[in-house]
């Protein structure tokens, strides 16, 4: 474990902070009965969610980026339904699952107190494939406040790619190594870590629902700094480690909202 103080933790948001299984599951759900149709709104949750980070991850490597998580939501729900013979989802049903659903995400349990706990001594951050728009709403719903909002979208390219967490640190203007990733998928911890940042895990066994196969293995505790199972709990091991923040850190002000210090790219 590097000795660099943490001064910022910058967290993924889609499955570390925000519960999208149950959300998308229960639009899908209500959208088939709208139509006289049961259907497996679980497997369709997940179906969505593979579909849509396959065409966000590493947007970028390739040139300027040209949709959002929001547009990629709505382009992967209209081939899931042509895939799934749900063609009989209308454009209210559609908006139902691809914009209001994520807009409305509810928070894990964890989320505010721990958030709130970790806000009196570091830089919070939202560092996240989604939407500025997405991340706000979300904050507003659940009553998150973020010091700032590095959505990938006004970064200008995606996690994984290397650049992504460089610029993230750049904006906050500290070194990487003073940046702690929080997230509950190993792949973005693993790209964080390559460019200098320190990890914690945070552990969702119910991310992608009660399917016994549907959810990523996890590497086995010790293979980051941090391996906890709530935000609430990584807030009490970094008091108890003591690394706060020196007296020199660069704060950003509380007393601005997301979009007003989350925006400015």
């Amino acid at each position: 474990m590097t000795t660099a103080p943490i001064k910022a933790l910058t967290f993924d948001t889609g499955g570390t902070v925000l519960d999208w299984h149950s959300g998308f599951r229960a639009a899908f759900e209500t959208a088939g009965a709208r139509h006289g149709l049961t259907v497996d709104g679980a497997a369709l949750a997940n179906d969505l969610r593979r579909r849509s980070m396959a065409m966000m991850l590493n947007l970028g490597a390739e040139g300027p980026p040209d949709r959002n998580f929001d547009d990629a939501h709505r382009l992967c729900l209209d081939a899931l339904l042509a895939d799934h013979g749900l063609s009989v989802f209308d454009d209210s049903d559609r908006k139902a699952i691809a914009w209001d659903a994520p807009h409305g995400l509810m928070a894990w349990p964890d989320v505010a107190e721990g958030l709130a706990a970790l806000r009196q001594e570091y830089i919070t951050v939202s560092f996240s494939l989604l939407s500025y728009r997405l991340v706000i709403d979300t904050a507003r719903r659940n009553a998150l406040t973020w010091d700032a909002v590095l959505s990938c979208e006004g970064l200008g390219l995606y996690k994984l790619l290397p650049d992504a967490y460089r610029r993230a640190a750049k904006r906050l203007q500290l070194p990487p190594e003073c940046c702690l990733m929080v997230a509950c998928h190993p792949y973005d911890l693993d790209a964080a870590r390559a460019v200098g940042f320190q990890t914690a895990l945070i552990r969702r066994p119910t991310e992608w629902g009660n399917l016994a196969d549907a959810a990523p293995s996890l590497p086995p505790r010790g293979t980051y700094d941090f391996d906890v199972d709530s935000v609430t709990e990584l807030a009490h091991l970094l008091a108890m480690r003591g690394s706060g923040p020196r007296t020199d850190v660069v704060r950003l002000h509380h007393d601005k909202t997301p979009l007003e210090q989350g925006t400015h790219s």
